[in-house]
């Protein structure tokens, strides 16, 4: 075991993983989700808006416990042992198809995915999407995209960045423990589906456009801070990255092929392409600062005249569409 390890951005001394094991073993009757967020109270491992980040933290005692530094209790399985399978129902069947022109269909609505509408989500990710889907690790938020007569068109998936990706981090220029401090305020897009049977020309540039404008937004409302970067990685044996170009993406190069997290450096059988999407005019600067405070984050004119544009922009089509109504 080594004296000291970093996990999800944070370094974690000798001292803490002694108090883990502590808190394993101590609190064995509890099950590892309290252990975690017991942990997480101790350490103060909390996100920007004060939550713990116990999910993060259960993730690095079941790491720990493979490793042998600790133990933890048995899991309650209240259900079949394995993976869990997703089933599919016929609420993410195939639907009429839309042929359409994009101006037809604006203007897209762009909103989160409700808790009862969670299961649709999942469903159409799962059958549509060539990755399949599968549950988000740490902040993350999902979103249904709409026509102006409400018919889905679309899905996204915003969640955690990848932990190292060479050719990303070189072009921002930051250091190690810069990329450590900082790698929270980048967002990864990853998922994004737009449904097999809407045939709409140009409409996947015009997803991202009106997207990028509302995450900041809603991750703000959530998470308690504002991105200022966002990235997405694109399998080069399937696409080109066409609709992300289309919609100013910077395309930075490949990855080296490895996992996402780039945790044990295993090798995937494909690279990938990065895109990168700046939403703050001083991204730069920002992701090279030793801490960012709510002030510095909003002192960006461009950006609260687009926040302000954006917003008057919805008020605007909600007005249209109830009168209409």
């Amino acid at each position: 075991m080594t004296v000291a390890l970093t996990y999800s951005g944070r370094r974690f001394s000798t001292e803490d993983l002694d108090l883990m094991r502590q808190a394993a073993n101590d609190y064995a009757a509890l099950g590892i989700t309290e252990i975690a967020r017991t942990v997480c109270q101790w350490l103060d491992w909390k996100r920007p808006n004060g939550r713990l980040k116990n999910h993060e933290c259960r993730l690095l005692l079941e790491r720990l416990r493979d490793e042998g530094f600790l133990s933890l209790p048995a899991l309650r399985h209240s259900g079949k042992r394995g993976p869990r399978i997703l089933a599919l129902t016929g609420m993410s069947d195939t639907q009429p198809p839309i042929h359409a022109t994009t101006a037809d269909l604006q203007p897209l609505t762009v909103r989160l995915v409700s808790p009862s509408e969670g299961r649709l989500f999942r469903q159409l990710i799962q059958r549509y999407h060539y990755l399949g889907y599968r549950t988000p690790v740490g902040a993350n938020l999902r979103y249904f995209i709409e026509s102006r007569d409400g018919r889905l068109l679309a899905c996204l998936l915003w969640s955690s960045p990848g932990w190292k990706m060479a050719a990303r981090d070189r072009w921002i220029g930051w250091n190690a423990t810069q990329r450590k401090r900082n790698l929270q305020y980048l967002v990864n897009n990853s998922r994004f589906l737009i449904l097999p049977w809407v045939q709409v020309k140009g409409l996947a540039s015009a997803i991202l456009s009106c997207a990028t404008r509302q995450l900041p937004l809603d991750w703000q409302r959530h998470y308690g801070y504002r991105p200022v970067l966002l990235e997405t990685l694109v399998d080069s044996t399937r696409f080109r990255g066409t609709s992300y170009r289309a919609a100013n993406w910077i395309c930075l190069g490949e990855t080296a092929g490895r996992g996402r997290m780039d945790r044990y450096h295993q090798r995937q059988e494909t690279t990938k392409l990065i895109f990168v999407f700046p939403i703050h005019r001083k991204y730069r600067e920002l992701l090279h600062a030793t801490k960012l405070t709510r002030k510095t984050m909003t002192n960006d004119r461009s950006l609260r005249q687009r926040t302000a544009r954006a917003i008057s922009r919805k008020a605007d089509s909600d007005s249209s569409r109830a009168r209409s109504d």
